[in-house]
């Protein structure tokens, strides 16, 4: 183990300070958890949509059986619930009594709330903390308290977790076992880049750090408690100077992408091969997904084809308005509503000649130009929908009464639970999306 680096007491027993990063679908399961906390660290088992195995240990599929999306939610849901308890059991047996089980829900999935509790009352005594992002959880420490686990926010900045503590997290404060600090320019999947952050200007994460240690304390909250850096980290003596330091306390560390190449990854072969091959500056950090949220994912054909997507895009108007003259007349079969620029009409000719012939309208007045078969997938994903989010972009979802946000819905983007269950057992690598960190290229060129 690294130099100068000590355990940590959590749950009631010494671990090393060192975290499985929680990857959903699929990508850490019990293997993987359960083989990071049997050396000591703490393993997390990702309780987004997991597997679920039948009586002779074979993968339950999860498919959807009813006619509304709303029962198709209640079936997502138990899904979520099985699958989750399977791999808990699974890991902590694994474990065999060393280090910790974790398990990490996204906030922002669909019925997270009912899925966390299902989870963690058929788990007692076998889930020792909750880590949980992508949102803003309030009730996260109110779920964890009820069932005497801890929480570890994942949160990007001082000022999100201000918010979390002054509403929340103070009533519940000795169920607190950790902040997870995740790096929104570096981290993989789903991240809380905010928008008065540039994308494109990545910020050295140690005053943000610094700033969220000086929030916590401000709150009361001993510096015993640790900080988890997440994101980026690769190698423990790149952070030397991070350990025993006394500006930021206690520090703990989430390893994410690295861990994907270790036998006990549950990755399929390809997706391991892929990632082997990537060049620094094939991850995008990108706003395809139907969350809302910044994600960072390789950039391979599929989210290529979601960039060229938006990038045949126009924008148009109800009425003749302005400098939106020229009447549209591709792309539209017989409707004359689209008022659009000289320039964009050109552009839409050229796009259909090239054979995106099928403009599909998007929640911004703007019209995007697909192929045939391009538009009937998008189609038919946003019929299948089955409220895997709280709300979706991409198919108009929300887990509200009317089970819909309100808007058009909008295809410039995707089923994420199509392609991550897709890529998380087998399917091809270049088709779907692959989550990974923005380090991933290390993989490449680093020996272990």
């Amino acid at each position: 183990m690294f130099k100068g680096l000590q355990p940590i007491l959590y749950g009631g027993r010494e671990v090393w300070p060192l975290i499985e990063g929680g990857k959903g679908v699929s990508a850490t399961n019990h293997a993987s958890s359960g083989a990071w906390a049997a050396a000591g660290g703490i393993g997390t088992v990702s309780a987004v949509n997991a597997d679920s195995y039948d009586p002779e240990g074979r993968i339950v599929p999860q498919v959807y059986k009813s006619l509304t999306r709303r029962e198709r939610h209640e079936e997502l849901i138990q899904y979520a619930i099985d699958g989750a308890v399977a791999q808990v059991q699974r890991a902590y047996d694994i474990a065999g009594g060393k280090g910790a089980i974790n398990i990490n829900v996204l906030w922002e999935m669909g019925g997270a709330q009912r899925v966390l509790e299902g989870v963690l009352e058929r788990t007692k005594g076998l889930v020792t903390g909750v880590t949980c992002g992508a949102g803003m959880p309030y009730k996260l420490s109110e779920i964890a308290a009820s069932h005497g686990v801890s929480y570890l926010p994942i949160i990007s900045s001082a000022r999100a977790f201000r918010a979390l503590w002054r509403r929340a997290y103070s009533k519940a404060a000795e169920w607190l076992s950790a902040v997870v600090y995740e790096d929104p320019w570096l981290a993989g999947g789903h991240n809380g880049l905010s928008n008065a952050e540039d994308p494109r200007k990545p910020q050295d994460p140690y005053p943000r750090v610094a700033e969220l240690r000086a929030t916590m304390r401000e709150g009361g909250i001993s510096d015993d408690v640790p900080i988890v850096m997440a994101g980026g980290v690769w190698r423990l003596d790149e952070w030397a100077s991070w350990i025993d330091n006394a500006e930021l306390g206690t520090i703990a560390f989430q390893f994410g992408t690295r861990p994907l190449l270790t036998q006990e990854s549950p990755i399929p072969p390809g997706w391991k091969a892929r990632l082997m091959t990537l060049e620094e500056g094939d991850i995008l950090l990108h706003r395809f997904s139907p969350t809302g949220f910044y994600s960072s994912a390789v950039r391979n054909p599929f989210l290529r084809n979601l960039e060229g997507c938006s990038e045949r895009q126009i924008a148009y108007t109800p009425v003749e308005v302005g400098d939106h003259a020229f009447q549209l007349d591709v792309g539209i079969g017989t409707k004359k509503n689209y008022w659009v620029t000289r320039g964009d009409l050109q552009h839409a000719r050229e796009w259909f000649g090239a054979g995106y012939t099928e403009a599909l309208k998007t929640p911004d007045d703007t019209l995007v130009f697909v192929t045939p078969a391009e538009m009937k997938t998008i189609r038919k994903d946003q019929a299948d929908c089955m409220g895997c989010l709280s709300q979706c972009a991409f198919s108009s979802w929300s887990d509200n009464e009317k089970n819909s946000t309100g808007r058009l819905a909008d295809p410039r983007s995707f089923c994420i639970q199509k392609t991550l269950q897709d890529i998380a057992h087998g399917g091809p690598v270049e088709e779907n999306l692959m989550f990974a960190g923005h380090s991933a290229f290390r993989l490449k060129y680093e020996t272990f």
